[in-house]
């Protein structure tokens, strides 16, 4: 008897403690959000990834488990699993183009998650608006946007594919 009260008392230990670790864990939306914005900085910074895939305007970086579904005038779907890309080109505005970004801040009131980046060649942004549990996230660099709703817990994984993808596009020339 007695060891079945010590087995019971050990068990309860252990459930309260993995409550208290999945606890501890979890990550606030303002934390998680914040990282996001900070990987989409990082992988703006560094060297754009090596196009691997070739569509009619131009060529991109497409991340592995991603796959082109559908390709219109000016946009491209990339799909991974379940959840939809819109990749929106515009051969016409150069890297450093604001228009992407002046049009995100039109569209909202409240654009604390609307941040932009800067180097000498390029002007990027990210925008990132929560409904519910979910995240409406944009990613720009000059005419290139790339959308997706993402979960929180895939929101810095998506951040870090979509500005691979957005920095990876190289115009054909002559292409308009």
């Amino acid at each position: 008897m007695k060891m079945e009260k010590s087995g019971l008392v050990v068990v309860s230990l252990l459930i309260v403690f993995l409550i208290g670790m999945n606890l501890w864990t979890i990550k606030p939306t303002e934390e998680v959000l914040s990282e996001a914005v900070e990987v989409a900085e990082q992988q703006f910074q560094q060297s754009a990834k090596d196009q691997n895939q070739q569509v009619d305007n131009f060529s991109l970086y497409v991340p592995e488990g991603f796959e082109v579904e559908k390709q219109t005038a000016n946009n491209l779907l990339l799909a991974k699993e379940e959840q939809t890309f819109i990749l929106f080109f515009n051969a016409l505005e150069s890297q450093t183009s604001r228009l992407n970004y002046e049009a995100a801040k039109e569209e909202q009131e409240d654009y604390e998650w609307l941040v932009s980046f800067e180097d000498q060649n390029r002007f990027g942004y990210i925008n990132i608006v929560e409904h519910e549990e979910q995240f409406e996230v944009q990613i720009g660099v000059g005419g290139v946007k790339v959308t997706t709703i993402s979960a929180k817990s895939e929101l810095e994984q998506d951040v870090k594919d979509m500005m691979d993808i957005a920095n990876s596009i190289a115009y054909e020339e002559g292409a308009s």
